[in-house]
């Protein structure tokens, strides 16, 4: 039998407390809010490591410790975001390429004529150009990776998940080529050899190679500003970001600009792990544990946005290094994971995402 009966509706709320209510939404999804929220985490963070009994010059020593480790992070997170902003789909391989490079420069610098030490940094100028000649080795590889398995993909229309699973197929094919070639054992660009450390203001302890380390990511970052804003280049790949479909009908050869966007992703990551292999040893699995940290900053800063996976990759490593004066070591990659997933609640485009409309 029909219900006959009236249906009872929701009680709805009056509408100031509505408009109070979604004015307080978009107050928390705001960059500010969310810059705040991040900043007072860190601030937290500060509190517990005086709280344990560390010392606020320790403090401000592992401050300046997880600014190097941010740069690191962020020449690897640049070139995540970059492949991510022309290819919409994660590259999981790019650890690995993070890895290869590493180990290229290992390889060259023994074949380079060994220079003067370039004091106060612990190495010479065969450093420099092994760094220089990786850089695009590795970007070679990664387009050649692109040629032969995603463009396949893209050409048949593959969904999205194929896209990631080739690319975890990729990370263990890279990585396995690591094994066989370098063997699994660590290894040191300059076993032995003396690395001093710098007395800055506040009793702040660092190595030259720590700044050597901030300096690179930050002169990279530059480059790859004048690239994207200045450059015919860089116009084609915002331009393909945005509206691939769009691009090639406007005449831009749209495999072109995605074959030098694994060529830059790819040299970036190789910096990132030359940086790395530097600052620690080098070791097959490098590259994957740096993995996270990586996708955290490319999240946290907007994905496809350079400067955000910057800004996203300095706090991270910040908040990395200050951590361990309350928790284990052990547990750095769980931080990275907790600001990332706190960027999600309240802002999930990120810092400098665009919000959309």
């Amino acid at each position: 039998m029909p219900d006959n009966q009236p249906h009872q509706s929701q009680p709805q709320l009056p509408a100031d407390e509505r408009r109070l209510g979604e004015r307080v939404r978009g107050v928390i999804r705001t960059r500010g809010f969310l810059m705040a929220t991040l900043v007072a985490i860190l601030v937290a963070m500060y509190l517990a490591g005086l709280a344990t009994g560390a010392s606020a010059q320790r403090l401000l020593a592992l401050t300046a410790w997880g600014l190097m480790l941010g740069g690191i992070i962020a020449l690897g997170s640049i070139g995540l975001t970059l492949i991510y902003g022309v290819m919409k789909f994660p590259n999981f391989s790019h650890g690995a390429l993070v890895t290869l490079g590493a180990y290229v420069a290992y390889t060259l610098i023994p074949l380079l004529p060994t220079g003067e030490v370039l004091r106060p940094l612990s190495f010479g100028y065969e450093f420099l150009i092994a760094l220089v000649l990786a850089m695009p080795v590795v970007g070679v590889v990664a387009m050649a990776i692109d040629r032969v398995v995603y463009r396949r993909l893209r050409n048949t229309g593959a969904h999205l998940v194929l896209f990631a699973m080739a690319s975890l197929a990729m990370a263990f094919f890279v990585q396995s080529m690591i094994y066989l070639i370098w063997g699994p054992d660590f290894h040191f660009y300059y076993p032995g050899r003396p690395n001093p450390a710098l007395y800055l203001p506040f009793g702040i302890r660092v190595r030259a190679d720590q700044l050597f380390i901030l300096l690179l990511a930050l002169v990279l970052v530059a480059m790859m500003y004048v690239l994207l804003e200045w450059t015919r280049m860089g116009k084609a790949m915002r331009a393909t970001a945005d509206n691939p479909h769009l691009a090639q009908i406007r005449g831009i050869n749209t495999e072109r600009v995605i074959a030098w966007t694994w060529v830059l992703g790819g040299g970036l990551a190789a910096a990132g792990g030359i940086m790395y292999g530097l600052s620690s040893q080098l070791r097959p699995e490098m590259g994957f544990w740096l993995l996270l940290p990586m996708f955290a900053a490319t999240i946290m800063g907007g994905i496809g946005n350079p400067y955000g996976a910057l800004s996203a990759a300095l706090m991270i490593g910040i908040a990395h290094q200050v951590s361990t004066s309350f928790l284990d070591p052990t547990y750095g990659p769980a931080v990275a994971f907790v600001l990332m997933v706190v960027t999600l609640l309240i802002r999930p485009q990120g810092l400098l995402g665009r919000t959309e409309r």
